[in-house]
């Protein structure tokens, strides 16, 4: 049972699990390009979040990218609903310019593919998936409540480790 704001949400799309190949995803970039998974060669972390403009959402995508923004053959990917000029003021506000946000506003086909959807809100759940250079899910996190910092610390050894 997922979790949102204290209710009971349906969540559309089947979770992914470690050894998995992540889904490729056509979503819109803070300059309203399509962009796949194919654009980010190596290794990803895909933070995903209900939306950047809040508390435990903008935590989340300010620590990965502050902790793994100097490693090598990596990538910090967060994906909201959030329209892609909301996630670019915020960047700027926040001061990560160079943080890659990607929105899954127009068709949801993200959510549904990552099994994050949650369909009495159109938002998406807040997961953490870590996957390697061959696009191989090896660490997943999918919080039963949505209101719930991931376990960052669990995220980040595996990606170091």
């Amino acid at each position: 049972m997922t979790t949102f704001i204290g209710k009971e949400v349906t969540i559309v799309g089947t979770p992914l699990q470690v050894g998995d190949v992540a889904p490729d995803f056509t979503l819109m970039n803070t300059d309203l390009e399509r962009v796949s998974l194919a654009d980010f060669p190596g290794r990803k972390v895909i933070s995903i979040v209900p939306s950047v403009d809040t508390g435990i959402c903008s935590a989340q995508t300010r620590r990965f990218n502050q902790e793994l923004s100097d490693m090598e053959d990596m990538t910090v990917i967060t994906v909201s609903c959030d329209l892609p000029f909301a996630q670019k003021r915020w960047c700027g506000a926040e001061g990560l310019e160079s943080a890659v946000t990607l929105s899954d506003f127009y068709d949801h086909n993200f959510g549904q593919a990552y099994g994050v959807l949650m369909e009495e809100w159109n938002l998406l759940a807040r997961a953490v998936l870590v996957v390697d250079a061959d696009n191989r899910i090896t660490y997943v996190e999918y919080l039963d409540n949505v209101n719930e910092h991931p376990d960052y610390d669990a995220a980040l050894a595996a990606v170091k480790g």
